[in-house]
């Protein structure tokens, strides 16, 4: 069920949040990665989620999916505790990079309706309806007039745009981003803050996880900083946080997590679905 809002447009007091993580512990190979967590993510926020290496930032994001499993506490979302939660429809996950894009020879908007798998019935057409949200989420990510470019072609600004495509084309409430900005150019950076924009605006709730604000600070609602594992901040966006507080160190590009497993490969639900793309003759 989706979230109910109010006449003017904010989610109804009876809205449970998106996301709870209620004294959330994790650890991989007896390392403490998370070490008590709590935070609430009401519905309709757009929210970062920062930290230096090893603060535990993706792993916390991981866990509120349930990729990383808890040592102990809990994890509901929408008001389901996780391991419940059946209606993953409602999540769209985007990660850090377009791990197909190389090796399918799949046009851009092949790529951007495979985020419908999940939602349609087995071997069935897309519908008119199908259809139209494609087109919107390319345009709402300023790729229409590369829908028939094949995505190999396409800058790693570009491709990262065409994953919040993907995301935005099954229809969700709820969106949860891994490093969109890293390793992205300015241009391709100022297109995903417009697309992330756009979300919040229409209620969407947006959790990022992110290195440094960049052109995202103007979005940004709430910043919760994360250090060993705990929460250090959480509140409006701070001035500078992680390796952004160093002097000179202004730039974007990736910053992995030391502490989780295989950060490049990390998948979410939504990612677990098979990339299915309709075959070109």
């Amino acid at each position: 069920m989706s979230a109910q809002f109010t006449e003017d447009g904010a989610p109804s007091p009876d809205t449970p949040p998106a996301f709870q993580a209620v004294d959330a512990h994790a650890a991989y190979d007896g390392v403490t990665v998370l070490d008590g967590v709590s935070l609430d993510v009401p519905a309709g926020q757009t929210m970062a989620v920062l930290g230096p290496n090893g603060s535990g930032k993706s792993t916390l994001m991981r866990a509120m999916l349930g990729v990383v499993p808890l040592t102990s506490g809990r994890i509901l979302l929408h008001g389901t505790p996780l391991r419940r939660f059946r209606d993953w429809r409602r999540i769209g996950y985007v990660p850090q990079r377009l791990t197909a894009g190389g090796a399918v020879p799949a046009t851009v908007r092949e790529i951007v309706a495979s985020g419908q798998v999940a939602r349609r019935r087995r071997l069935s057409l897309p519908t008119r309806a199908d259809r139209a949200a494609v087109d919107d989420a390319l345009a709402t990510v300023d790729l229409s007039d590369r829908a028939g470019d094949a995505v190999r072609e396409l800058s790693g600004g570009q491709q990262q745009r065409v994953l919040i495509a993907r995301a935005l084309a099954g229809r969700p409430d709820t969106f949860v981003m891994d490093e969109p900005m890293a390793g992205v150019d300015a241009e391709n950076q100022r297109a995903l803050a417009r697309a992330i924009t756009h979300l919040r605006d229409q209620g969407s709730t947006v959790v990022l996880v992110l290195h440094e604000l960049g052109p995202l600070e103007e979005v940004i609602e709430r910043a919760v900083v994360l250090e060993h594992g705990r929460i250090v901040h959480d509140g409006p966006p701070p001035e500078a946080t992680g390796e952004c507080a160093r002097p000179g160190h202004e730039h974007q590009h990736p910053h992995p997590d030391p502490n989780d497993p295989d950060p490049a490969h990390a998948t979410a639900p939504s990612e677990m679905v098979r990339l299915e793309v309709p075959r070109r003759d």
